[in-house]
């Protein structure tokens, strides 16, 4: 199992425990676990509606592509911890990760 911990906008962390053979991205599961995300491109990095802050473990990730990159720098408050969702592929090097999740839940 891989053990993610969700911070949402109300500082409240929940540790989420995903198996190691899924085959979905953050925001797959975050909405899986009923976590407040639009998504409302459908996860291909159009709209930023995903965006979450990488509070522990960002070194693990593969840095972001281009399409990620342009839609962050449209985001007001995107910051160098800000990912979205959607391009991210749940993998064991996620284990123990912290993200955080901006907006209502």
């Amino acid at each position: 199992m891989i053990e993610i911990t969700i911070e949402d906008s109300t500082g409240k962390q929940t540790i989420l425990d995903i198996p190691t053979d899924i085959n979905l991205s953050l925001m797959e599961v975050l909405k899986a676990a009923d976590y407040a995300i639009l998504a409302t491109c459908g996860g291909i990095a159009l709209c930023a509606t995903c965006c979450v802050q990488v509070v522990k473990g960002m070194e693990r990730l593969l840095p972001p592509n281009n399409s990620e990159m342009d839609m962050l720098d449209v985001l007001p408050n995107a910051n160098q911890s800000s990912r979205l969702a959607c391009q991210l592929r749940i993998n064991k090097e996620m284990d123990g990760m912290i993200f955080r999740i901006a907006g209502k839940d």
